[in-house]
């Protein structure tokens, strides 16, 4: 009999619980992906590998109080992000490794919780959000929390074709608010 293969809502059930299967599971499923995008980002390996040892560390840890709105893959590939941004954003990275890419200094970081609460971008984005049309920022909005396309152009009275291009043009000019910035670390 083949064994079961949960989903991630299932998974972060059981990894609440505090089952070390769940958490294999998920660390199996996604650290490749992780460290590939971290590895590309930064083009440290060491750095990469670190990075995603401290996400699912934290993860562990904070397994309990964990709370994730939408998806753990989503989740984890934030935390990434966010953890590849500050440490470009560090001054003189390059002299934090030897020759042979091992680090000098121990750069672990707090919990992914504290670069989820990035305040200089939500502080952007959110500058960004108040200059737009209200009928686009409602659409923008209802998207980042979660609604479907469907489900938007319902509570809009839209066609879902009109949605997805309201989407498609504010994307774009958010791309250009905010920057270089955006599209290095985010996109």
């Amino acid at each position: 009999m083949a064994p079961r293969i949960f989903s991630d809502a299932e998974l972060l059930d059981l990894l609440r619980d505090g089952d070390h299967a769940a958490f294999h599971q998920i660390y199996k499923r996604y650290w490749r992906k992780l460290f590939h995008l971290a590895l590309q980002k930064t083009g440290v390996a060491a750095e990469a590998e670190h990075m995603v040892q401290d996400i699912f560390a934290a993860l562990w840890e904070r397994r309990e109080t964990l709370v994730i709105k939408r998806d753990l893959g989503g989740y984890l590939y934030v935390s990434i992000k966010y953890r590849v941004f500050k440490f470009l954003a560090r001054p003189q990275t390059s002299g934090l490794y030897d020759e042979a890419g091992e680090p000098l200094l121990d750069v672990i970081d707090e919990t992914t919780q504290h670069y989820l609460d990035f305040a200089p971008l939500r502080d952007r984005l959110e500058a960004f959000m108040g200059e737009l049309p209200e009928h686009a920022r409602l659409i923008f909005q209802l998207h980042r929390e979660g609604y479907s396309h469907r489900e938007i152009a319902e509570e809009v009275d839209m066609s879902e074709k009109a949605v997805n291009a309201q989407l498609v043009r504010t994307r774009k000019s958010l791309r250009t608010a905010l920057g270089s910035f955006l599209h290095t670390v985010l996109l």
